[in-house]
């Protein structure tokens, strides 16, 4: 098989692994591991309230940002940082998703958001 060939079924093999593996690669992050199931004002409790709430059939669903504060990556650069979702919760308040709508490299990984909301 020529290189060429060679590269472009890789290529394709990877487009179509990660067409199907995106939904379950999102409802098993960390941060939905850590939060979905737990009430809604834990989250909001100890990391801010939300900005705007929107009514999605019996869910709600919350635009949220906090976690505002200067953190050091590597390479010694210290940055602003914060991290924003939409966090679905259902009518008993309880969360059913959060999705990650801004975020920014962490101290120590590619994602703040992570580092932020995982922490025990």
């Amino acid at each position: 098989m020529s290189r060429r060939a060679l590269v472009s079924t890789a290529l394709i093999a990877l487009s179509l692994t990660a067409c199907t593996t995106t939904g379950i690669v999102a409802a098993a992050s960390p941060i939905n591991s850590r939060w979905v199931g737990r009430p809604a004002g834990e989250l909001f409790a100890k990391y801010n309230p939300p900005l705007t709430d929107t009514q999605d059939g019996s869910n709600t669903v919350y635009g949220w940002r906090g976690g505002y504060t200067k953190i050091k990556q590597q390479g010694a650069k210290t940055v602003s940082v914060s991290c924003s979702a939409k966090i679905t919760v259902s009518q008993d308040y309880v969360i059913k998703n959060i999705q990650i709508t801004g975020d920014q490299p962490g101290a120590t990984s590619a994602s703040y958001c992570t580092e932020l909301l995982t922490r025990p």
